[in-house]
């Protein structure tokens, strides 16, 4: 992508993006929300096939849904991507105890169908959010946060790297992850995405980590920033 915006990785240790502008534009499949150049990022276990980003087994996750507590990056902490102002930081919406497949893939169809800005609560789809204004119509939005777990208020100033809050799985998630993305209005409901790189993280590749810079990573790539590795494999 041209002109991208630069910023830093929101988060610690090692990461995968199922949605991402690396692969796909738009990378949610939409253009509502700002979502053009979102990225969604998990965590997984890569040794096992598929890469489940949960400790139990598949049937348990299809059939009876999981606890949020067995998926790694629940409650791993978010950081400011960039310097700007808190222009919105939405805590107290409720997370869902347990992924549910069928119900998750409901309330995804009507929210992307049926949900009107302009009545319903952001939330609902966002989740429990904050939002960043970091320049004249640059603004930074990170969503789904854990209940509880926002550590900055509205009006205040935020440093690259401050601590924000926590993975969550508030709003319309499939399951605990942290969307981030760069849209051009403060309102989600208005706005328009806007291309984002990464300053620097590292790939997995060829049996080592390699440095990139100003980077864009795909579905496939395995990617940590902040060097050690945090996500734990019970």
């Amino acid at each position: 992508m041209n002109h991208s915006i630069i910023v830093e990785f929101p988060l610690r240790g090692e990461w995968q993006s199922p949605n991402t502008p690396g692969t796909k534009i738009p990378s949610h499949g939409t253009n509502r929300f700002g979502t053009r150049y979102a990225y969604d990022f998990i965590q997984v276990d890569w040794n096992r096939p598929g890469w489940p980003a949960y400790r139990s087994s598949l049937p348990q996750y299809l059939i009876t849904g999981l606890p949020l507590k067995d998926y790694y990056c629940w409650g791993q902490e978010i950081y400011a991507p960039c310097d700007g102002i808190v222009v919105k930081a939405e805590d107290h919406y409720e997370e869902r105890e347990r992924t549910n497949l069928l119900g998750d893939l409901k309330n995804a169809y009507q929210n992307a169908k049926h949900f009107d800005p302009s009545m319903g609560d952001p939330r609902t789809v966002a989740g429990n959010y904050i939002i960043i204004e970091h320049s004249t119509k640059i603004y930074a939005a990170l969503c789904h946060l854990q209940q509880e777990s926002i550590q900055v208020t509205e009006g205040q100033l935020v440093k690259k790297g401050d601590l924000l809050g926590r993975v969550g799985h508030s709003g319309n998630s499939f399951g605990p992850h942290l969307h981030f993305q760069l849209m051009d209005n403060r309102d989600i409901s208005k706005a328009k995405g806007l291309p984002c790189a990464f300053e620097k993280y590292e790939v997995y590749r060829e049996g080592k980590w390699q440095e990139v810079e100003a980077g864009i990573p795909t579905s496939k790539d395995r990617i940590r920033f902040g060097g050690k590795v945090i996500l734990l494999i019970e």
